[in-house]
C-alpha cells in the first residue's frame, strides 16, 4: 500500500458505518485497508479505497496474512453481527494493534468488547440519534459532546449579542460559555476576538458545560 504506519487505518467491516468512516479517512488523506466477507462490497469499494479484500476479519490467521500488524490503529465497523465483532476485535487485540475502535449495539456489547481489547468502543445509532435531538429542538446546528458534562454547540446567535464587540457581550458571565470560532455570513469560519461584532445571520461555535451551551443555543 505504500502506507506510513501513523496514516494507514484497518477497517473490518464495509456496510453502512464501516464504508462511509472509510471513504472519511480517504478524504482525510489517510490510506485505508478495507476487509470484509462480501465480494459484492468488495468489488463496490475496491475503487474507493486504497485497497480492499475479501476476507475473514474475525480470524487473527487472516488478519496476520493480509499485514494487520503493520497497522498502529483499526476500526471494527461490523454491524448486527455482535459475535462477529467481538470475535475480529480480540483477533486485533491477539496481533498487539494499539489503538482498536469497535462500534457497538448495546451498553453490554461495549462491556463486552472492552474486555477483549477494544480501546474505545463507539455507539454510532444512540451517537447520531443525541445530535439530532439537539439540532431539531431550538437554533443548534450540530452538537458535538466533547466529554461527559462538556460540549461544543454550533448555533446562531442570540439577538442580545448581535451588533457589538465580543468582549462587551460579557457571553462568558453571562452565559458560562465560550465562543471560539466565528462563521460570519458568506465567509468561513475564524477564530473569534474580544473585538469581534456578530451579525444575526453569522454562525457561532460555544463551548461550555452542557447544560449551558444547550441553554445559549436555545436563547432568541
Amino acid at each position: 500500500m505504500g502506507r506510513s504506519q501513523d496514516d494507514a487505518v484497518l477497517v473490518i467491516g464495509l456496510g453502512r458505518f464501516g464504508s462511509a468512516l472509510a471513504e472519511m479517512l480517504e478524504e482525510l488523506g489517510r490510506e485505508v485497508l478495507g476487509i470484509d466477507l462480501s465480494p459484492k462490497l468488495v468489488q463496490e469499494y475496491s475503487g474507493k479505497l486504497t485497497h480492499v479484500v475479501e476476507g475473514d476479519g474475525t480470524d487473527a490467521e487472516t488478519l496476520a496474512q493480509l499485514g494487520a500488524k503493520e497497522f498502529r490503529r483499526a476500526v471494527v465497523a461490523i454491524g448486527a453481527d455482535i459475535e462477529a465483532s467481538i470475535l475480529a476485535t480480540a483477533a486485533l487485540s491477539d496481533l498487539g494493534i494499539e489503538q482498536i475502535w469497535t462500534k457497538a449495539i448495546t451498553e453490554a456489547h461495549g462491556r463486552i468488547l472492552e474486555r477483549v481489547g477494544a480501546h474505545h468502543v463507539v455507539f454510532p445509532e444512540h451517537d447520531m440519534g443525541e445530535r439530532v435531538a439537539h439540532r431539531v429542538t431550538g437554533r443548534m446546528i450540530d452538537y458535538v459532546e466533547l466529554d461527559e458534562g462538556f460540549a461544543l454547540v454550533e448555533t446562531s446567535p442570540p439577538r442580545a449579542i448581535c451588533g457589538k464587540p465580543l468582549g462587551e457581550t460579557g457571553v462568558r458571565k453571562r452565559y458560562g460559555v465560550t465562543v471560539v470560532c466565528i462563521k460570519p455570513s458568506g465567509e468561513s469560519f475564524t477564530y473569534a476576538t474580544a473585538e469581534t461584532i456578530v451579525g444575526p445571520d453569522d454562525i457561532l461555535v460555544v463551548a461550555g458545560e452542557t447544560d449551558k451551551a444547550e441553554a445559549f443555543a436555545e436563547l432568541d
